[in-house]
């Protein structure tokens, strides 16, 4: 048997509410703590407690972090889905299991490891409720023995979790060397996983997406952020509340910044526009429905040309559909959110040092264009756990677009909020309460002209629908270029957002195994930079990965590409609910490639 070293991916099978994150994530970090890089990934019901949940650590020396399709190592501890998860193992795998489930018997080409938890447990309590949670850590601990992780690394995971809560680390503590005395005891190892040190996250953090997003508008300088709770964007709000409340108190002692949680995602959108053309940096954080609630207000503020951030966290519809799985299927309908020639900014984080870094360019954006940008970002960004460099501070100070000042004013004597002054279709604003009779403008969502009086005349409308179009069309040289991978290769792959960490290891998976040479280019914007086009242009067959039913961005693009250049064009869409995996990329290319 080979050794298989730092190359392996572990679930977690339990039930929704059995208390097994703490254990996950001591788990995740000991392995992170040996240096070894790591990522973790939980998929769970949208019920309050009862159904089947599963986590996924995976652990790879070449620094994979995105979903492997394959599981090499299951703990089982939920009878319901026992069979089915263990049926789902390649050959070779490995299982540790409660042992009342009698799951050896189900195939013989899998290695099983019984455990006795209740057993292993009851010496460190034998209350019911405690004993329950304690299982969880005494799974660690057999984990840790049969992959052999450094128990002290365990232990110092164990520590920084329950740093504040001095019973129930002596307890976990405990039940971490229960189960890692009981393993080495009495399961002999026949399986090839292990997991030994690296040196490959010194200096690295650990963060989910939804917080590194929250740190980026705070440092952005928001001030205002109204929302409405829904999965899975709410944990983002939620850190910028605990995030505010700790850094943005003004010498009184009295907040700087107001959160307000609105009755519904209508009003949350409405107190942002509000916000914006106050003179406040404004956000609100959704998901899918909330968007579709928004749309009246979003072509407000565009036609009325309203800074504003509006976070989109996707999961999959339609309607109401799985709100606890990821997709990327808002992407089309929010470029073009709201009735009539509606066209937005999107910006799409691939990463959780982009959700920071857009996290406070996205007002730099909004106040720059005059008009509200959307993220759109996922749940598997940003609800899921991700190893990254530590984030960088905004390299430049905050720039307020073109806003007119007293002075200005006093200078120029008056302006007229919708004249393209400077041929970029950008026009100049005040702020209320500016000291000055001219600073006052009325921000009309119905037709009007230059001076924002009410027009219908044929005229006014077109040329500021132009003036609109040509300010948008300015932004795809203004907002984050694509990042391009290879160049030379006939086959050319277009990917965004959370389906990158797929495509990378697809694009390795297609020159080792298939013998197949792509370039890939990584979408972060819309409406999409030039460089998109010439992408298409320099190769003979484009595929569009992306996760969703109908390839939205594929169609986006045929929208936006001349026509000769429309049939190079090969979407790949995958919707499972699951984050994409690798495999699934590189089989469904391979096999379209006639490889």
């Amino acid at each position: 048997m080979t050794t298989v070293v730092n190359d392996v991916s572990l679930q977690v099978a339990t039930v929704n509410g059995s208390g097994s994150q703490s254990a996950n994530m001591v788990l995740l970090r000991a392995i992170f703590q040996m240096g070894v890089p790591v990522s973790g990934k939980n998929l769970f019901p949208s019920n309050i407690a009862g159904l089947p949940t599963w986590y996924t650590i995976r652990a790879s020396k070449d620094g994979w972090v995105g979903r492997k399709k394959e599981i090499d190592v299951l703990v089982a501890m939920n009878a319901e889905s026992a069979k089915e998860d263990v049926a789902s193992l390649r050959p070779g795998s490995a299982v540790v299991y409660d042992e009342p489930l009698a799951l050896s018997s189900v195939r013989s080409d899998v290695a099983f490891y019984p455990v006795p938890f209740d057993k292993v447990v009851h010496p460190i309590s034998s209350e019911a409720k405690t004993k329950k949670l304690l299982r969880n850590m005494a799974y660690v601990g057999v984990v840790a023995q049969l992959l052999e992780l450094e128990m002290a690394e365990v232990e110092r995971a164990i520590g920084k979790h329950f740093a504040k809560k001095a019973k129930a680390l002596e307890l976990n503590l405990a039940a971490a060397r229960a189960g890692f005395d009981f393993a080495k005891a009495q399961l002999k190892k026949t399986d090839p996983f292990v997991v030994r040190r690296m040196d490959a996250t010194r200096g690295k953090i650990i963060i989910d997406g939804n917080s590194a997003a929250a740190l980026g508008a705070m440092f952005g300088g928001v001030t205002v952020v109204t929302w409405y709770p829904i999965t899975p964007s709410s944990s983002l709000v939620e850190s910028l509340i605990s995030y505010m409340g700790r850094y943005r108190i003004g010498p009184d002692g009295k907040a700087t910044y107001a959160i307000v949680q609105a009755e519904d995602e209508l009003a949350a959108i409405g107190m942002v526009m509000g916000a914006g053309w106050a003179g406040a940096r404004a956000m609100t954080a959704t998901a899918g429905p909330g968007i579709s609630l928004m749309s009246e207000f979003a072509g407000l503020g565009y036609f009325a040309e309203v800074p504003a951030v509006i976070w989109d966290v996707q999961r999959v519809g339609p309607s109401t559909g799985l709100p606890t799985r990821t997709s990327q299927g808002d992407v089309l309908s929010t470029a073009f959110l709201s009735h009539g020639d509606t066209r937005h900014l999107l910006l799409l984080p691939a990463t959780v040092e982009e959700c920071f870094q857009f996290g406070w360019e996205a007002f730099e954006y909004a106040e720059h264009f005059q008009t509200p940008v959307f993220v759109l970002s996922d749940l598997d960004i940003g609800m899921n756990n991700w190893m990254a460099e530590p984030f960088r501070y905004p390299d430049r100070p905050i720039h307020r677009g073109k806003v007119l000042s007293k002075e200005d004013l006093d200078r120029l004597g008056g302006f007229e909020r919708y004249r393209d002054v400077d041929g970029d279709g950008i026009g100049y604003r005040t702020l209320p309460g500016t000291d000055h009779p001219a600073a006052a403008y009325f921000a009309r969502g119905t037709g009007h002209n230059e001076k924002a009086q009410y027009s219908e005349r044929s005229d006014d409308w077109e040329r500021n629908l132009a003036r609109l179009e040509r300010k948008v069309h300015n932004a795809r040289t203004a907002l984050p270029a694509p990042v391009l991978q290879g160049e030379g290769a006939e086959v050319g792959i277009i990917a965004y957002g959370s389906s990158h960490h797929a495509m990378l290891e697809a694009r390795e998976q297609l020159r080792s195994e298939k013998k197949l040479d792509v370039d890939y280019l990584r979408v972060r914007a819309y409406p999409f930079h030039d460089d998109v086009e010439a992408f298409v242009k320099n190769h003979a067959r484009v595929y569009v990965v992306e996760q969703n039913r109908d390839g939205q961005l594929a169609g986006l693009l045929k929208l936006d590409l001349t026509a000769e250049l429309v049939p190079r064009l090969r979407s790949v869409a995958h919707i499972p609910g699951l984050p994409l995996d690798a495999r699934s990329v590189t089989e469904e290319v391979a096999a379209r490639e006639g490889r």
